[in-house]
């Protein structure tokens, strides 16, 4: 990661962990931005257990919350010989997703920063319904990061559609490629042949707001299955990240994101920043 804070305004980020191996490119990601932005570091996990249990099975309850505090301790241990200031938080409850926006909303969080199980064969079309339903309700923009994953800010890959949330998305990415001097792609998928002159428009604005800037850039565009071609690009380009809207040009309610989003983040082997925070998002 560049050795300035990549985030345009980040005072107070939340991870999201299970203390798994598969939190830890979102550990290792969250502890280093916490690092260069000298961010407020929340480190948080949830007990999912059904409150029931919670009344009936305290002991089994707790025995569960002092494993979880332990393994997320352990893995935000270095935190502390950074001098990062972090706190965790541990909550018991059957919606792991409501209590991660809520604490994020408590916190007047900038960023929310979640790891991504692994997956195979069909599983791999669908992330998990929690990271779902934290990125359709977020109050905040959203990063979400594979287990190998490492952010370098290197070429940052921006997929728009024309929609308000590809604009959030082309914003964020070029106030991060500004601070971090990455090359950016600007990238916009046309479904058919047809709408490949539109697709072209929108890229070329995007790429013109880069040059604008003093960021090295490209325009590209491509037809066919939109979460397809971003995921190959990204592969191509070698991107360490992809930044995307949190929906698509026609909305969805805010229990689902757009198909598109949920495929790439599903798949990418690189992290993929959700631009939510900027967009006021439809009941």
């Amino acid at each position: 990661m560049a050795a300035k804070c990549p985030m345009d305004r980040l005072e107070t980020m939340l991870l999201s962990t299970d203390g798994s191996e598969f939190s830890q490119g979102a550990v290792r990601t969250a502890v280093s931005l916490a690092g260069r932005c000298s961010s407020r570091l929340i480190a948080m996990t949830v007990v999912e257990v059904h409150e029931v249990y919670v009344i009936e099975a305290p002991e089994l309850v707790q025995k569960e919350v002092d494993r979880a505090t332990g393994s997320v301790l352990a893995q935000v241990k270095k935190a502390d010989s950074a001098g990062i200031k972090w706190e965790l938080v541990v909550k018991v409850g059957d919606d792991p997703w409501s209590l991660i926006i809520s604490e994020a909303e408590r916190n007047g969080a900038e960023l929310i920063v979640m790891g991504r199980r692994g997956r195979t064969g069909l599983a791999r079309m669908a992330m998990g319904s929690v990271t779902a339903k934290v990125i359709g309700h977020a109050p905040c923009n959203v990063l979400v990061v594979p287990r190998e994953a490492d952010i370098e800010c290197g070429t940052i890959i921006a997929a728009t559609d024309g929609s308000v949330y590809g604009e959030a998305a082309i914003r964020e990415a070029l106030k991060m490629a500004a601070v971090c001097g990455s090359r950016l792609v600007v990238l916009s998928v046309a479904e058919s042949d047809s709408d490949l002159q539109e697709a072209e428009t929108i890229a070329a604005a995007g790429r013109q707001a880069a040059e604008g800037a003093n960021i090295e850039s490209e325009a590209l565009t491509a037809s066919g299955k939109p979460y397809g071609v971003i995921l190959s690009m990204a592969e191509e380009k070698n991107a360490d990240l992809i930044v995307m809207g949190c929906r698509g040009r026609t909305g969805l309610s805010r229990l689902l994101m757009g198909s598109v989003a949920e495929r790439v983040i599903a798949e990418a082997q690189c992290a993929v920043l959700v631009a939510c925070a900027s967009v006021a998002q439809p009941e």
